[in-house]
């Protein structure tokens, strides 16, 4: 069975009503892979004060787009995809969509188990959540998202929180809330590595004379060709790094200053560090 037809098969083994709070860029992502892998748009409730032209357009397909909580019903599942900046002023109007039994599903950075808890549940002692990171690619079915779940989660619970993540790409599952600042830092924040290189490698090849146009196209489709051949193979990233790389050859040049001092390694943890440290932060 491909990965694709389990997904959809487990989305349809998802039962009762599922609210989406906050449909910007990542959480309309997850609807629209919920919608494609064939989920029924009657059983979603959307919460979204400033609905795009994309999500409105969803009601013709079913979707109830910011009902009352009465209207809205029992809520069995609970995704929570505000800015985490917003969620404590956006919690107190998502609280009485949560039941004793709701599993709540956060794919908010840096906001933790507890803090969810003592936000939309009655007694801090806890309720069913799951914390979870997605990354961007996941608007195209291609992200990778990891998710911790607190220890009051069922093993069904955590069935649909999986089902519901893996919509839009692969997903993992840790032990330790601690990892989750690193997680966000490596692959939450991670794309954004990823097209600053492509913005950098088309700067230098303006920089070695190549015309603007020329270059922006050799780095994107570079960029683009070298992460769908890591996706496809299945050699590691150091292997196929050395395949490319022949003693003394211009490829071997270039290693030398991106790995030599001060380079690509010595930034990236730099990097990490601080967006770890920042996702830490934002649980304060």
């Amino acid at each position: 069975m491909s990965s694709s037809v389990a997904t959809a098969q487990a989305l349809r083994n998802v039962h009762g009503t599922i609210a989406l709070a906050g449909a910007g860029k990542m959480g309309g992502a997850m609807l629209t892979g919920w919608l494609a892998q064939g989920l029924d748009a009657k059983r979603v409730v959307v919460i979204e004060p400033h609905p795009s032209t994309e999500i409105g357009a969803l009601a013709a397909q079913g979707i109830r787009l910011n009902p009352s909580v009465k209207d809205a019903g029992e809520v069995d599942t609970l995704v929570v995809a505000v800015k985490p900046q917003s969620f404590r002023e956006a919690g107190a109007s998502l609280k009485p969509f949560v039941g004793s039994s709701t599993l709540v599903v956060s794919i908010m950075a840096g906001m933790t188990i507890t803090s969810l808890e003592a936000v939309l549940f009655e007694k801090v002692s806890g309720g069913s959540v799951v914390r979870a990171m997605p990354n961007t690619p996941a608007a195209i079915g291609r992200g990778i998202t990891v998710a911790v779940a607190a220890k009051k989660v069922s093993a069904a619970q955590r069935a649909v929180a999986d089902a519901l993540l893996r919509a839009t790409g692969s997903v993992e599952w840790v032990d330790k809330e601690s990892l989750m600042d690193a997680v966000t830092a490596v692959s939450g924040s991670g794309p954004a590595y990823v097209f600053l290189l492509a913005e950098e490698l088309a700067r230098a090849g303006v920089a070695a004379g190549l015309p603007v146009e020329l270059a922006t196209k050799l780095a994107r489709e570079t960029v683009a060709g070298s992460g769908e051949l890591l996706h496809r193979s299945e050699l590691t990233s150091t292997t196929l790094r050395q395949n490319v790389t022949s003693p003394g050859g211009t490829t071997a040049a270039a290693l030398e200053v991106l790995m030599g001092p001060n380079g690509m390694q010595t930034l990236l943890t730099r990097a990490v560090a601080a967006a770890t440290q920042r996702s830490k932060d934002l649980a304060k």
